[in-house]
């Protein structure tokens, strides 16, 4: 099955997430099938803190890829903050 989650990249104390579309059986740092985003957690000033490309993620989707609690609950932000960011 095909899940969408969180990869961890960057160093100790500053991490660093990738959204990936990987196969549920991988390891969670382990090989994907298509890297959709990241998620920064500790960005500061101008770094951006979550990108997701939701064209990519809504196919696979579409195609019975599973999100994880957290990447669903990163894209409600991402959403909520679209139309905030249309408005400015």
């Amino acid at each position: 099955m095909v899940v969408i989650r969180l990869s961890r990249a960057g160093a100790k104390g500053r991490p660093f997430y990738h959204i990936v579309a990987t196969d549920s059986r991988n390891r969670r740092d382990g090989r994907y099938l298509e890297r959709l985003g990241f998620y920064n957690p500790v960005a500061r000033g101008q770094d951006q803190p979550l990108r997701i490309e939701m064209e990519r993620l809504n196919y696979w989707a579409g195609v019975g890829a599973q999100l994880s609690p957290t990447v669903e609950r990163l894209v409600k932000q991402s959403k909520q903050a679209a139309p905030a960011q249309v408005a400015a």
